[in-house]
């Protein structure tokens, strides 16, 4: 279906019994609502109505030119935005990658609305930002950021060879799964609307964020090229609520893809029985 904000138009897969639980599902680049067909299926047996948006840049009815307008508090605002539209007052929210940073927003600064995050791959900011000041490794992980920011050479550099740098990307995402990404992501315009997200983070980053209080689970994978252990590690000290941390073994960075079944399993965890119970 289609979601009018404003002036945009969004793409949204909305799934699941009507009458379930609403659960925000926010995708991470370069992919799209679709990252989340697999998962989606595993959670609507549980009561769990799914919505999933093409978010800001990745609907083509929802591509603004200017960098700014990929603000994140202009992505949080969509978010809070589509679900109004729905009719969803409050609900859950799993989120990946940039997603997931969506996801740790939403959850800081408007825990009225969001009953329960599952964050996929990316931890808290000021996980990251910890991470960043005392881990090598974590600084040499993130290297490709200040490519990404590149208007021009970044798209020249991850389309050049038919798409090969950005084809390398996905390793250990699920071959099948992979040209429909690269497909989408090369449509005009799409590409660099994405990497939007990345032109317009502040100098200082996103580490500015308030403790999470809402109950909270973290999925991360110790194959992750993006994010290490010590920035995995460091997330627990940013939630203030009920917490989990699922440790995922050699899966990589594309968890909803590679690793649909177990990412499902913590999400109906929290989204059922947000006390860390396992549902019946």
């Amino acid at each position: 279906m289609r979601v009018s904000v404003g002036e945009l138009i969004f793409d949204v897969d909305v799934a699941g019994p009507e009458s379930g639980e609403p659960v925000l599902l926010l995708h991470g680049f370069p992919q799209y609502s679709g990252e989340w067909a697999g998962v989606a299926a595993l959670l609507h047996p549980y009561g769990c109505r799914t919505v999933a948006p093409d978010q800001r840049g990745y609907s083509p009815g929802a591509r603004p030119a200017e960098v700014s307008a990929y603000a994140m508090a202009e992505l949080v605002a969509d978010a809070l935005a589509i679900m109004d539209a729905l009719g969803c007052a409050t609900f859950h929210v799993v989120g990946h990658d940039w997603g997931g940073v969506v996801g740790w927003q939403l959850a800081a600064r408007y825990p009225e609305r969001v009953r329960t995050l599952t964050a996929v791959s990316v931890p808290h900011p000021g996980a990251i930002a910890e991470a960043l000041d005392e881990d090598a490794s974590q600084r040499e992980r993130f290297g490709y950021i200040q490519l990404y920011q590149q208007p021009g050479k970044a798209e020249e550099v991850l389309l050049a060879d038919d798409a090969a740098r950005l084809r390398r990307m996905f390793t250990g995402c699920p071959p099948e799964r992979v040209e429909g990404y690269v497909d989408r992501i090369r449509q005009p315009g799409a590409l660099t609307a994405a990497l939007n997200w990345y032109r317009a983070m502040p100098p200082g980053g996103l580490a500015e964020l308030e403790i999470i209080e809402v109950p909270t689970t973290y999925v991360w994978s110790d194959a992750d090229f993006a994010i290490g252990t010590v920035a995995a590690q460091r997330c627990a000290g940013y939630v203030k609520g009920e917490y989990e941390f699922v440790a995922l073994g050699r899966v990589g960075h594309w968890i909803p893809d590679a690793a649909p079944e177990p990412l499902a399993t913590a999400i109906v965890r929290r989204v059922i029985a947000p006390d860390g119970a396992t549902p019946g």
